[in-house]
């Protein structure tokens, strides 16, 4: 037990002992400055909404992630493999080519596609007869056919996609965005998410949410339907001028209660909330009308058919937005994991193509035709693939190693594919592109370097992508 008279620590013997033991703190001083002084590392900027410098030069000024939520079958859309026509039915080796299976993998016969494919525009892509809207914009978009993930479920692998961890608690794609870059528009949401029906998204908000980072970042979900956002109105009766004084009114009550307590990033992040809400007010609703486009444009986005309906509404309001300088656009097909066809993957799949296909087209061709593709960067997957093995007789199960994603817009080399899958379309071989690489190449596109966008937490430098990733160099122009 220590006393009074009792050493805390050994002394030091000579100066020079002293100055040697004494260096490891000056150390941490010049570091403490050198974070300080540096706002990359900040764990908080001063103005979450303001805009902000680049790392590198910026391709597109907004990103539209068009999220297929519960695993497209590559094989039956975009990565055909003849060889699964002459397998049909038999089960596959434990080693085929260069494939090695997953344990118990090997008791599921194989299942051969259905779908007719071609190969179309300049660009050669094979497009199966499931999306052919898609098809008519080939030369536009470029295929990443090597895609693959951790996660094997649909929570943890949604959220990987999303955030780059299976796990919840780290910032959303859109979020980090949000933080490097800042928005457009201070009068509009940086970060928007859309679906395309009524359903729960697997892991719910934590896939558009800012984990250890303040709420300021999030996404803002909005409806599908005629009212976009809730409560966007003011009272009957209640003006521009008394809106703005019963804000100020709250804004300062708001403002002495978090003096006490500022380390409350979640009462910073409601308070500025409010102050966004007011000039929603203002602009949001114009934004979110969709009464104004023209019959032709509607018509493009299969808003005069029912099955088109909700994707088509959700993809013309993402176009709205990034015209209007929103940052970052996520738009759900599928939500509640409408695309997980375990079994009857012709119905299962055959719906959602129905439902998503013309809708994607024609925000590729309508973007390009107003000039926005140049700067918007178009993204187009699910959280993993499905595999070639069957799955109760007519379905097929999650495939995280090897599936497509495809990508258009600013910074992307048109009609090109990059990598491939084995054989039978399980696992990626060439180009191999992981997650964390596909959110390093959206960061790059977007004037940032996943190795600079940094946030301090808890002492710890944390960074998008973790300590992995790099730029898919073959993707970008």
């Amino acid at each position: 037990m220590w006393t009074d008279a009792s050493p805390h620590h050994e002394g030091a013997r000579s100066r020079r002992d002293f100055l040697t033991r004494a260096g490891g703190g000056f150390g941490a001083v010049a570091l403490a400055h050198l974070l300080q002084s540096d706002r990359s590392c900040a764990s908080e900027y001063a103005d979450p909404r303001e805009p902000r410098q680049p790392h590198v030069p910026v391709r597109a000024k907004s990103v539209i992630f068009l999220f297929m939520e519960g695993g497209p079958s590559h094989i039956d859309m975009f990565d055909p493999k003849p060889a699964l026509a002459g397998l049909h039915g038999k089960q596959l080796p434990p080693s085929f080519g260069q494939v090695v299976l997953p344990m118990g993998e090997q008791r599921s016969p194989l299942l051969a596609s259905r779908r007719t494919f071609r190969c179309v525009g300049e660009a050669g892509h094979p497009v199966s007869d499931w999306v052919p809207y898609i098809g008519e914009v080939a030369d536009d978009i470029s295929l990443l056919q090597s895609c693959w993930c951790d996660g094997l479920n649909h929570v943890g692998s949604v959220c990987q996609m999303n955030t780059g961890s299976t796990l919840a608690g780290r910032p959303s794609l859109g979020s980090w965005t949000t933080y490097g870059l800042g928005t457009m528009n201070q009068s509009l949401p940086a970060f928007v998410v859309l679906a395309d029906r009524k359903g729960t998204v697997a892991g719910g908000p934590r896939n558009w949410g800012t984990g250890f980072m303040s709420a300021s970042y999030q996404g803002t979900m909005l409806r599908n339907g005629p009212e976009a956002i809730a409560n966007l109105h003011p009272s009957k009766g209640v003006g521009k001028d008394r809106q703005r004084g019963k804000l100020d009114f709250l804004q300062r009550i708001n403002r002495r209660h978090l003096e006490e307590r500022s380390d409350r990033g979640d009462l910073e992040a409601r308070i500025a909330s409010y102050e966004l809400a007011f000039r929603m007010q203002a602009e949001a609703p114009e934004a979110v009308d969709l009464d104004g486009e023209t019959l032709r444009t509607k018509e493009l986005y299969g808003l005069d058919r029912k099955h088109t309906l909700g994707m088509g509404r959700a993809c013309l309001l993402a176009r709205r937005l990034v015209e209007r300088g929103v940052r970052f656009v996520q738009v759900y097909s599928g939500a509640g994991s409408k695309w997980d066809s375990h079994s009857d993957l012709e119905k299962g799949h055959g719906d959602v193509c129905r439902s998503m296909d013309r809708p994607v087209a024609a925000l590729v061709r309508d973007l390009k035709e107003r000039g926005l593709l140049d700067e918007t960067l178009v993204v187009w997957g699910g959280e993993f693939g499905r595999t070639p093995m069957s799955e109760k007789g007519n379905g097929r199960d999650h495939n995280p190693y090897g599936f497509t994603m495809w990508f258009a817009g600013a910074g992307v080399k048109p009609g090109i594919r990059v990598g491939t899958t084995d054989e039978v379309g399980l696992h990626a071989v060439d180009d191999r592109a992981h997650v964390f690489d596909i959110h390093a190449t959206i960061f790059r596109l977007m004037g940032l370097d996943h190795r600079q966008l940094t946030f301090l937490h808890n002492g710890r430098v944390e960074r998008p992508t973790i300590n992995q990733g790099e730029p898919i160099a073959k993707l970008m122009a």
